[in-house]
Order: C-alpha cells, then structure tokens, then sequence
C-alpha cells in the first residue's frame, strides 16, 4: 500500500490517525490543515490550495488525510485505501476540547506554523451544526467507491485495529 487517504468530520482523529499509520508504514504523511492555512489563521486562496493538494496526490507514496473535498475524486483515484472516520459528534466535540486544552497557545503537529490553538466557540457550533450534511457527504462519497478500496471506522477500537494490522509483524523467534 503506498497511498492512504483519510476523511472525516473535525474531531475524528484524522490527524492523529495519519501520524501513527505513517509511524508504522513510513509512507510521507501529509495533512490538508497545512495547506488550507497561513499563518494567523488566514485562509489560502482556493486555487492555491488546490494546486498544492494536487501536488501531494500526484507523490508516488502517501497519507493524506483532511478536508477540500473538491479534491476528494482526484485522491481517491489515486490511493489504495480511503479511510472514512465516522465517529459520533458527541465523541468530536470532546476531542476537540481535548485538543483545545493540550495545544492551547501553541502549533499542533498537524497545522499551519503561525496557527495556534485557539477557543473559537463558532468552530464548535460548526461542528455541531454540519455533523449531519458533513456526514452524509462522505457516506455517499465512500458508498461510490469500490468497497475493497475503503473502510469505514466507526470508534477507537476499530481505528486501534488498522493500526496494529498495518504494523510491520514481528519475527517470531
């Protein structure tokens, strides 16, 4: 497997998702946070983050994970696996918080530098009022999709599960 994408609603573990499956594969992981923002928070120009995303789908080897779904055919076309995290907005909303408190007035690992982590109260409105738009959208991006080319992981559990099975085996002595 040399091409994973990874979707999923803000909270879902993208991020950290794709960090540890780059860990264990050493496929380049790229996060689409990188390419949305400037620092201070400035949204990139849409053409400018489309380049740039096209950039990345066109590397021979990757993890992609994160939003502009206008990308989302031109990926898929190209990765082996297209992960959809498809986690409750109850479980979002505490993860975010989560990640609020940890990275609050720094740079996460997987942002823009110039991006701190803020309390932004209308991002956690956003969340909650998109969670049903959002979540159908990629259903129905993933059910268009040939289904040995994709997983839908619905909690922890399963996301632990891919992990560990794309973990390199042991040698038994």
């Amino acid at each position: 497997m040399n091409r994973i994408m990874v979707i999923g609603a803000p909270g879902s573990g993208k991020s950290t998702l794709a960090r540890n499956l780059g860990a264990v594969t050493g496929l380049p992981v790229h996060h689409m946070d990188h390419i949305h923002h400037m620092p201070g928070w400035v949204e990139r120009p849409k053409a400018e983050k489309l380049t740039m995303a096209r950039a990345v789908e066109k590397s021979p080897e990757w993890i992609f994970e994160g939003g502009l779904s206008e990308t989302y055919d031109s990926r898929a076309a190209r990765a082996d696996l297209v992960v959809f995290l498809d986690l409750g907005v109850v479980t979002r909303l505490w993860r975010v918080m989560k990640r609020i408190w940890r990275y609050y007035g720094t740079v996460r690992p997987d942002m823009s530098p110039g991006c701190p982590e803020q309390f932004a109260p209308e991002f956690l409105w956003w969340i909650v009022t998109t969670a049903t738009k959002n979540r159908a959208r990629d259903a129905a991006f993933i059910a268009g999709l040939p289904a040995e080319k994709t997983l839908t992981l619905r909690n922890q559990t399963q996301i632990d599960a891919l992990v560990a099975q794309l973990s390199p085996q042991k040698a038994s002595t």
